[in-house]
């Protein structure tokens, strides 16, 4: 394979009368699955394709090594799945939109599932559509065309979740498929994929269907076990890659859940999580600059002037002197993955306690997870570091988070071990252990272990006061109806008489509420 793209020529097409692409990005899988049962039931012959994007790869493509090599692992076992049914998955390499037109040319339709996007995604997906003539399939149960998607959207939703699955049948299709000119392994040697992280669960349909059997099993002790780290590794359902890849669809997994689940605390809270995977979908779908603009105008460049690299490399690296903090981020570092109680705790120190710019974070947090999904992660940012205009106020305490969530102290021992000699009582506030205790351990703050970059309590005083000043005008701008709508503000219906009164609406619905809806005392 050569340094750059392959390009697909009209000779590499097979001739078709009746023949339909289903181009797949990231529903990596045969069941379930929108545009596959659409193309099977319009079209005589069938040809799936991958097409290897180089956006996505390299320091621009917001993608580390270990994310790549689970989404390759996801691509071929997808082609496996078009293998058991006397097909294939055929690979390409370059612009999507130039292996598109080629295809085109030569007669083929394309379809594709309709997906939320942003960015280069969105940009993408738009000229796919206008120059390309693909079809989107609206598969995946969200609101659109909509003036107003909240409206009734936990409805619609359930009766989604509840719906029979997309089918097809292979035998109604014949299968096509282009010259096998590029393979994984191509990719990665062109990229130099090497993936540095460790514990990284395997890619690939086989893999996340075992891991939903072994989680259900075990379901009823999931509620404990999703706020401590230590706990989350291995007691919550691990499932996020699976979703964010789409080996497995979030709607044959809460039927399976249902069927196979005893009913408890435990079930009715993941198939919570479950609503939260649309209801952030949903978000992005309403709104694709959640990736790069404040939704709150009063919130836009709120920290531009504070911003400080040195704040940033300590957070990226995990040496700010809070060691739940660098414990967190150093396991998000070493293996692509960071509980959601830890990911929020980072996320509220980088903004509120550093006053430090939420998109840097939120695109660090993106390179490295492995389940990185733009819909959820930015969404998430935006929300933890009150971009969106509301609950400023909940502000991570990260010393307090030891105590709660490490009280043995196993996680920051693991993950910080400079500090593991220090009795598990310093754990919080290391800079406050005694001289005498430093010396007896073999650890000096200051030397072996950095003292916090900030003062905790002022630097919360800080952000108070800062959301206090900015707090009015954010609230004015939520009245504004286009500011609500993209905020999805989804609690507070439409009101009858057609005027968009959002003053008291919440970034929740029915199904929603409850779901790691933390006190304040959990921050303090």
């Amino acid at each position: 394979m050569s340094d750059g793209p392959t390009a697909v020529t009209p000779g590499d097409v097979p001739t078709t009368t009746n023949g339909c692409v289903v181009w797949h990005r990231r529903n990596l899988r045969t069941t379930d699955h929108g545009a596959l049962s659409y193309a099977s039931e319009e079209y005589d012959t069938v040809l799936p394709l991958f097409v290897f994007d180089p956006q996505f790869y390299g320091d621009d493509g917001l993608a580390c090594d270990a994310r790549l090599q689970y989404l390759h692992e996801s691509v071929e076992s997808l082609r496996r799945l078009y293998e058991a049914v006397g097909g294939t998955l055929s690979y390409a390499h370059g612009d999507p939109l130039s292996v598109l037109s080629t295809l085109a040319a030569a007669g083929w339709d394309v379809v594709a599932t309709a997906d939320p996007t942003a960015r280069y995604g969105r940009q993408r997906d738009d000229r796919a559509a206008a120059h390309c003539d693909v079809r989107f399939v609206d598969s995946d149960g969200l609101v659109r065309d909509q003036a107003w998607p909240r409206e009734g959207w936990s409805d619609h939703v359930e009766a989604w979740f509840e719906s029979s699955p997309y089918c097809w049948d292979p035998d109604d299709v014949s299968f096509a498929s282009l010259p096998e000119t590029v393979s994984v392994a191509d990719i990665e040697r062109t990229y130099d994929i090497h993936s540095a992280k460790t514990t990284v669960p395997p890619g690939g349909r086989a893999a996340g269907a075992r891991r939903l059997r072994q989680f259900v099993a075990d379901i009823e002790q999931y509620p404990g076990n999703i706020s401590a780290p230590t706990d989350a590794r291995t007691g919550t359902s691990g499932l996020s890659p699976s979703l964010r890849f789409g080996s497995l669809s979030v709607r044959e997994v809460y039927q399976y859940v249902m069927d196979n689940a005893p009913s408890c605390a435990g079930r009715e809270m993941f198939v919570s999580r479950l609503y939260w995977n649309k209801h952030y979908h949903q978000k992005l779908e309403d709104w694709s600059g959640w990736t790069t603009t404040a939704v709150n105008p009063a919130m836009r460049d709120c920290r531009a002037e504070s911003h400080d690299p040195e704040l940033v490399t300590a957070w990226k690296q995990g040496t700010t002197g809070f060691p739940m903090v660098d414990a967190s981020m150093r396991c998000l570092v070493e293996t692509g993955w960071l509980n959601f109680r830890m990911r929020a705790m980072c996320a509220s120190v980088f903004a509120d306690l550093f006053q430090q710019p939420w998109q840097i974070g939120a695109d660090f947090y993106h390179y490295h997870l492995i389940d990185a999904d733009p819909a959820i992660n930015y969404t998430q940012w935006q929300s933890q570091a009150g971009t969106v205009g509301t609950n400023l106020m909940r502000i991570y305490n990260p010393i307090k988070q030891v105590r709660d969530n490490d009280p043995d102290g196993t996680f920051v021992s693991t993950y910080v071990p400079e500090l593991a000699p220090l009795p598990t009582e310093h754990l919080p506030r290391p800079e406050k252990t005694p001289l005498h205790v430093q010396e007896a351990c073999g650890v000096e703050i200051g030397t072996d272990y950095p003292y916090p970059v900030v003062e905790y309590e002022a630097a919360r005083q800080r952000a108070i006061e800062r959301y206090e000043r900015l707090e009015p005008a954010a609230r004015q701008a939520l009245e504004e109806p286009a500011v609500a709508r993209r905020a999805s503000l989804s609690s507070q219906p439409r009101p009858p008489d057609g005027s968009d009164d959002t003053s008291t609406a919440t970034d929740e619905s029915p199904q929603q509420r409850g779901l790691d809806a933390y006190t304040e005392t959990d921050r303090k």
